[in-house]
Formats: structure tokens, C-alpha cells, sequence
């Protein structure tokens, strides 16, 4: 990782995409082991998949507390998605910014529009297959959810696609070739940094 990575100061980075496309995937290898970059574990009330660890992966919580903390106002953002609650804690960017760490945001284009509004001078970053065929593919190969419910992902995904105009830049993850994904997010980082922008929460 090049050393302007770590110097100046913390951005908030989003990144958002259709369901499958590899946020996860790209996420971990942005992070790699710098301890500059903060990722923002997010709340969900869906039920934990095989190999899925509590607080790693997600905090895994119930709707009963997870509507506890809505009216606590304890989310930066949070939205219903395929029936199950996704949040941002707020809480958890507060302490990662005030560590200087750069924090990344992983949320649905629903939420990144959302952030747009409360968090001025965040990067929002489009995570987009390189065809619809493509994250057919992924999503099969994953084997977690069932042909209805890749039905639905997949026709959310071609409305998610419409809202390029959200996001400062859209990245195509290309099959097989994580690492040049990973360079391109990393150049717009890079990038972003050197405008000096200010975060506000």
C-alpha cells in the first residue's frame, strides 16, 4: 500500500453495489492487514450464514433491539432490505474518526443516498459487475440464497444500476481480477485524499 494511504487527514469511504457483485471481497483486500483503515461492521437482523461470525461479518442482533436502537437514534443510517434491518452505527465511525482511521462504509444504494446528506465530504465508490451475466454467476456460485430469492436480487440489482449519478465513481469489479479492482479503488482514494476534504458527522 502506498504511504499516502496513511497520511492527512481520515476520510470516510462508501462503497456500495448490487447484492453479490464482491463488496466484501474488496473491502478485505483494501483493508489488508493497515490498521489506518477502519471497516464499519454494520447491524443486521437477518439470520447469520454458514461460516458468518457475529461482529466480524456483521453484529447480528434482533429486530426487537434493533428497533430499540432506532428510537434511540443510535444509527448513522439504516434501511429494510429483502425483509430483514441494516444499520450503521454511529457510534462506531465517531470513535474510528476521532482514532484518525479511515473508515469504510459498506451500505446499499438506498443508504449511500442517505449518507450523502450526513455525511458531507465522504467518497461514495459504485461497486458494479461487468454484466449482469457476471453477477448471475457470482451470486449462483455463492450458494446462499435460492432462485426466487436471486430473482429479486438480480432485478434489484438492474434498478441499483440506474443510480450511477449517486457516486463519485464507479468501479467494475472484473471477474478473476480482484487485485486490479482493488488498485483502481485504491487511485481514487489517493485522489480524493490529496482535495484536503473535511468530514462531518
Amino acid at each position: 500500500m502506498k504511504s499516502s494511504d496513511t497520511q492527512k487527514s481520515p476520510l470516510v469511504i462508501v462503497i456500495s453495489g448490487p447484492s453479490g457483485v464482491g463488496k466484501d471481497a474488496v473491502i478485505d483486500a483494501i483493508m489488508g492487514g493497515n490498521r489506518n483503515f477502519y471497516h464499519i461492521v454494520t447491524a443486521t437482523t437477518r439470520k447469520r450464514r454458514p461460516g458468518e461470525v457475529d461482529g466480524v461479518d456483521y453484529h447480528f442482533i434482533t429486530k426487537a433491539e434493533f428497533r430499540r436502537k432506532i428510537t434511540a437514534g443510535e444509527f448513522l443510517e439504516y434501511a429494510e432490505v429483502y425483509g430483514n434491518y441494516y444499520g450503521v452505527l454511529k457510534s462506531e465511525v465517531q470513535r474510528a474518526l476521532q482514532e484518525g482511521k479511515d473508515v469504510i462504509l459498506k451500505v446499499d444504494v438506498q443508504g449511500a443516498a442517505t449518507l450523502q446528506k450526513k455525511i458531507p465530504g465522504a467518497l461514495f465508490i459504485f461497486l458494479a459487475p461487468s454484466s449482469i451475466d457476471d453477477l448471475l454467476e457470482r451470486m449462483v456460485k455463492r450458494n446462499a440464497d435460492t432462485e426466487q430469492a436471486i430473482k429479486v436480487r438480480l432485478d434489484k440489482a438492474r434498478e441499483e444500476m440506474e443510480s450511477g449519478k449517486l457516486f463519485d465513481h464507479w468501479v467494475i469489479n472484473i471477474p478473476d481480477n480482484l487485485d486490479q479492482t482493488v488498485k483502481t479503488v485504491h487511485g481514487h482514494i489517493n485522489k480524493y485524499r490529496s482535495t484536503k476534504p473535511t468530514v462531518r458527522i
